[in-house]
């Protein structure tokens, strides 16, 4: 058997996989992107072992070996995968992956960055102070002569 119609086979699965990686929004795409290329991998180890195995009178048979390994290790993935994807979106009700990398950063939805970027701190280079840099009121005065001049 001919290495290279495997091996091309393999390349090809392989690009679409990281091509479906990269350009999908869908955790659930994603996550079958990722199969696709772990079988793109498997395929590579039957063909080389077939390969090498051709050469040697006696083989162990170790790629087809690898393969159960992997075969193995992509159902856990995939069930654990699955678990986590249903479970968020059953909390968040999506599964875009933009939407839940921003709220794992910590970009909510009123545009604060975090704990640290609050409105009630007494910075007054912050535009939300009143006396700020883009507001017209001015910094000094009572609070009750604010409320009045905001009446």
């Amino acid at each position: 058997m001919h290495l290279a119609y495997p091996a091309v086979l393999s390349a090809l699965l392989f690009c679409t996989g990281v091509y479906g990686v990269l350009a999908r929004r869908n955790a659930i795409l994603v996550l079958m992107s990722v199969e696709l290329m772990l079988n793109a991998v498997n395929l590579n180890l039957v063909a080389f072992d077939v390969w090498l195995s051709g050469a040697a009178e006696e083989t162990l048979h170790s790629g087809q070996a690898l393969t159960l390994f992997t075969i193995a290790i992509a159902a856990a993935e995939i069930g654990i995968g699955l678990a986590i994807v249903l479970a968020v979106h059953r909390n968040r009700g999506t599964s875009d992956i933009d939407k839940l990398r921003d709220t794992a950063e910590g970009h909510g939805p009123d545009g604060l960055d975090g704990p640290d970027d609050s409105d009630d701190s007494d910075d007054p280079g912050d535009p939300a102070v009143p006396g700020g840099p883009d507001t017209d009121t001015p910094a000094t005065g009572t609070a009750a002569e604010k409320a009045e001049a905001t009446a």
